[in-house]
């Protein structure tokens, strides 16, 4: 018989990072507010969270984040004009950030890695099983990774991180991972995790990706945990102690996700980001796919 696990229902976004390689965008904004066409990127990653049934959001932030809580709280100035005006479609567009997820916020003070981020949710979750959500991965809400792993760790326990596969040359920008096949076409067994490594020391071309779901056992690693790569404490540190000793907190999987994932972390891709999901939208798609073919003909 398939043992069942504890319910999933908290979920930790990390957005405490100072996004310097947006400046000077973000030297008063924070970086997660930033438009993705008409919603702020952090919004896609909490609406992430709600379809995959987890209405109990913990955000990680710092200083100068204050617009992240502004942004999911009400502001009844605004809604006021928008009822006096008539304009019903913008008002339920203000309400529906505020009538999302509970949030909730706690302060991770020094930057210290995402190792670190995470050890701060430790009060919030306590010893349930929990999902992390990083908001520089978008996944398109018709691929629903977070789900699937959440289906997988409530299956198998322990914990799961999300893997996709990359060119060889790209891996050092990511976690690695070392993997055995299962009976699952789509998930993998992780026997190992390395953050960043040469391409020469790879063990695959799967790198993590900002999704995570993990055992509570997590928390007691990263407080032992020194820094690591670059000085920080890193998550990927402590999955690899999971990964080597299933003893500590059951065993990690890895999820092979195929499907869209726009990366808002880099300025390019932040872009490209915008133009792809621009073009999808109904109400904007057809004139932007239009105007985009005859600047694109102009310019070649």
């Amino acid at each position: 018989m398939t043992q069942s696990h504890p319910r999933i229902s908290k979920a930790v976004i990390p957005a405490a990072g100072l996004g310097t390689r947006f400046l000077p965008a973000t030297k008063a904004t924070p970086k997660e507010m930033l438009p993705v066409v008409d919603k702020p990127a952090i919004q896609y990653v909490v609406e992430e969270a709600v379809a995959a049934g987890l209405s109990d959001v913990l955000m990680i932030t710092g200083r100068n984040k204050r617009p992240l809580e502004d942004h999911f709280d009400r502001n009844y100035e605004l809604e006021s004009a928008l009822t006096r005006k008539g304009d019903a479609a913008r008002l339920r567009k203000v309400q529906e950030s505020s009538d999302l997820a509970t949030m909730h916020y706690v302060r991770q003070g020094d930057p210290r890695g995402l190792g670190h981020a995470v050890l701060c949710a430790a009060p919030h979750v306590g010893d349930q099983p929990f999902a992390v959500l990083l908001g520089d991965d978008l996944i398109d809400p018709r691929d629903p990774l977070l789900a699937r792993m959440v289906e997988v760790q409530e299956r198998e326990g322990g914990s799961v991180v999300a893997l996709m596969e990359v060119e060889p040359e790209q891996i050092h920008l990511y976690g690695c991972a070392a993997v055995e096949a299962t009976t699952d076409g789509d998930v993998v067994r992780v026997s190992g995790l390395v953050e960043k490594p040469d391409p020469a020391d790879a063990p695959s071309n799967l790198a993590i990706i900002g999704r995570y779901v993990l055992d509570p056992a997590v928390f007691d690693i990263l407080r032992r945990t020194e820094p690591g790569r670059g000085g920080e404490i890193q998550l990927t540190d402590a999955l690899q102690l999971l990964a080597e000793d299933e003893k500590i907190g059951g065993p990690v999987h890895g999820v092979v996700f195929k499907g869209r994932r726009y990366d808002t972390g880099d300025r390019s891709d932040y872009l490209r980001a915008i133009v792809r999901l621009a073009c999808e939208r109904e109400d904007l798609g057809p004139d932007f796919r239009s105007w985009l073919r005859s600047f694109v003909t102009e310019e070649m």
